[in-house]
């Protein structure tokens, strides 16, 4: 199983933090559908320190959700380290994280996020610094490099390890890459084969056979899935039992999928209230229906709704007019996922 200092988790599989989309509601399921660790979307040190009410609000932890990663963003030493201490002692997050894979040019002009992947010194002096601060174990996400000409993965990785963090979540793109291209995982298990601490590879994982043969192949510790399960928690799942079991369970029904939408919506408007949580459930309503035939026709209906109610009522209605057994084109999928995830600050 996949341990950061003295934490074990009960399986390989990482949830990834994705900005705008995994707050305690997105979490929660997660977790209730196995993933053996969860991390919370990227917060800004200075707005912990500044007592920003909504960042502080970032840092809520149901204890159901734990264990959990916490991860926290910054160019500057002080004030990272500051707030490292907060995550440390104000909250019952497990794990710090740090962020080092950010691409935005709003977070990497501040010397923060990706911005670090062309200073291995840089990172050995930032996460040195919050690890002699803190108690909990401190982690890093990162990407591969910030571009082809400047890929210092495994230079990088050593100098997390050697200024004391206990793990690292590695996407295999670059900064200049975004989402575009493919993962590199050849660079990936360079990385693992030179450290000794655990690696958690990312990138391009979008079915449990992806995931299975990217473990044996890079020998990685986890598995960090990200985009793969937006609107679709049955993705966890499904890859753990095939981790764990060989076993390929079969994707979720219509309805599961519908009943698992609105328990996601009734959740995020028990923390956000109905008007913030109706308009935020949008985009994940897409990723819920993508796949379904007919789903872009209801589309626009999704997209104006502003009543939970009235979302439930669309739900419904488009279930009780599905044709049975059959699956979306992928015309139709194309055209319901019209809100793809805020990639300027997802991971």
């Amino acid at each position: 199983m996949l341990k950061i200092a003295d934490i074990e988790m009960k399986n390989q599989v990482v949830v990834a933090p994705m900005a705008g989309v995994s707050n305690p509601a997105f979490r929660l399921i997660a977790k209730e559908f196995g993933a053996g660790l969860v991390c919370a979307e990227m917060v800004s040190d200075k707005g912990i320190l500044n007592g920003n009410k909504r960042t502080r609000e970032m840092l809520f932890v149901d204890e159901r959700e734990k264990p959990l990663s916490l991860q926290i963003f910054g160019g500057n030493r002080e004030s990272l380290v500051a707030a490292a201490k907060v995550v440390d002692q104000e909250t019952n997050a497990d794990i710090i994280d740090i962020n080092m894979g950010c691409p935005a040019p709003k977070i990497n002009k501040i010397d923060a996020g990706a911005r670090w992947l062309l200073d291995p010194n840089k990172i050995h002096e930032m996460v040195s610094a919050v690890v002699d601060a803190v108690s909990k174990p401190v982690t890093v996400k990162m990407r591969i490099g910030w571009d082809h000409d400047h890929i210092y993965a495994v230079e990088n990785a050593r100098a997390v390890e050697s200024a004391g963090g206990k793990a690292i979540a590695l996407h295999g793109r670059t900064r200049e890459q975004l989402y575009t291209g493919r993962a590199d995982w050849d660079i990936i298990k360079e990385v693992k084969d030179s450290v000794s601490i655990p690696i958690i590879g990312n990138g391009d994982i979008s079915s449990p056979e992806e995931a299975k043969r990217r473990l044996e192949e890079s020998g990685v510790d986890g598995i960090m899935i990200g985009r793969a399960a937006l609107g679709n928690p049955w993705m966890l799942y499904r890859t753990i039992e095939y981790l764990e079991k060989g076993i390929l369970v079969a994707d979720p029904t219509p309805e599961e999928k519908m009943r698992i939408a609105i328990l996601h919506m009734d959740r995020l408007i028990a923390l956000k209230g109905e008007g913030v949580a109706v308009r935020e459930m949008r985009k994940h309503l897409s990723w819920y229906l993508k796949g379904l035939k007919g789903s872009a026709r209801i589309k626009d209906a999704i997209m104006e709704g502003t009543k939970r109610d009235e979302m439930v009522d669309i739900l419904n209605n488009f279930l009780e007019n599905l044709p049975r057994n059959e699956s979306n084109s992928e015309e139709e999928s194309k055209d319901i996922d019209q809100e793809p995830i805020n990639t300027d600050c997802a991971c």
